[in-house]
């Protein structure tokens, strides 16, 4: 099979490496002479007939920038018929013949069960939580640990002038990868994740055994998502919402330890900015192999990395629920809790 022209879109939240996925698929479209249109702000672009033409042009000077071009939104293509009806209908006004969806779990699980109903579709693996089932990493994640990692360090500073603890709330509402690798990465003195409930008990108990051994201040990383033992994990409200797990760990340690404790929510600050060499990289890897994907007449598939390998992983895999931490893996940054 022989593909002319193709559709690429960026849904859900924002994610730095967006840019450079796009850029690829523009440039690897053209050695195969394959005609780009970008369809703007996700499914809701290819429901509306919001669309672009992408060449060279287009994609000169964007790989450094984070965010998308495209721009994106958290429209369900599949939330009334009529959606699903105009989408169709515009596929196959502009002629596609192939749909490369850029984006998270809500994306790709749109892009699923629209392969189901017959529309070519290859997926790209887009989120900093690292969730998505098949690959190893997604890219915006790398960078979001980055940030994490600045802010712990520059955080450090203060919480050692002040003899104080700092707690870090950070993203991860189902899962703990950001919390895990930044927190490892930063020198956290404890790290609290979805995946393993917490004993506030334990955790007080190691900060101040640190301040008996002559350490004054210490660093809590927190994954927005967790929640103590015997407690269901928090709902999450909204995109880009706190669910305050923060200042309540924070109350905690002070009416506890009586030690002077702040908080430091780091929110969308970890979407933002321009992506690590990692994730323009992986990135472009994975623009790469999914224009191939499609020339190739193999759709329903996710790109992925798998060692150092980018494969093609169904999207039926790819989207049956997060991928969370390993616990074995998250022993790893627990030997520095003691």
């Amino acid at each position: 099979m022989s593909v002319k022209k193709i559709g690429i879109l960026t849904g859900g939240g924002d994610c730095p490496g967006l840019n450079a996925v796009i850029r690829a698929v523009v440039r690897r479209a053209q050695s195969f002479q394959i005609e780009v249109l970008g369809i703007r702000n996700g499914w809701l672009g290819l429901i509306s007939g919001d669309v672009e033409p992408l060449t060279s042009f287009s994609v000169i000077g964007i790989l450094p920038k984070g965010g998308t071009i495209l721009g994106t939104s958290r429209v369900n293509p599949l939330r009334t018929t009529e959606d699903r009806q105009k989408l169709l209908a515009n596929y196959q006004r502009y002629g596609l013949e192939a749909v490369i969806a850029v984006g998270g779990d809500g994306t790709l699980s749109a892009s699923r069960e629209l392969f189901h109903l017959g529309l070519p579709v290859v997926g790209v693996p887009k989120t900093i939580d690292n969730d998505l089932r098949g690959t190893d990493y997604t890219f915006g994640f790398d960078t979001a640990v980055n940030v994490v990692r600045d802010a712990i360090d520059r955080l450090h500073t203060t919480a050692e002038s002040h003899h104080r603890v700092m707690v870090v709330e950070v993203m991860g509402h189902r899962v703990g990868w950001i919390a895990t690798f930044g927190g490892l990465s930063g020198g956290a003195d404890f790290i609290l994740i979805p995946e393993k409930p917490y004993r506030i008990e334990d955790m007080c108990a190691v900060l101040e055994n640190r301040r008996k051994r002559g350490r004054s201040f210490s660093i809590v990383v927190v994954a927005e998502g967790a929640a103590p033992a015997g407690e269901a994990l928090p709902e999450k409200v909204g995109e880009g919402t706190t669910t305050g797990i923060g200042y309540r760990i924070a109350k905690e340690i002070e009416v506890r330890l009586g030690i002077e404790t702040r908080v430091t929510v780091l929110g969308h600050i970890q979407r933002g900015g321009s992506p690590t060499a990692f994730d323009r990289i992986l990135a472009t890897r994975f623009g790469i192999r999914a224009v191939d994907l499609a020339q190739q007449g193999t759709f329903g598939q996710m790109v992925a990395l798998q060692g150092t390998r980018i494969v093609a992983v169904p999207l039926d895999e790819a989207t049956a629920g997060p991928k969370t931490v390993d616990l074995e893996q998250f022993a790893d940054a627990e030997v520095f809790f003691g």
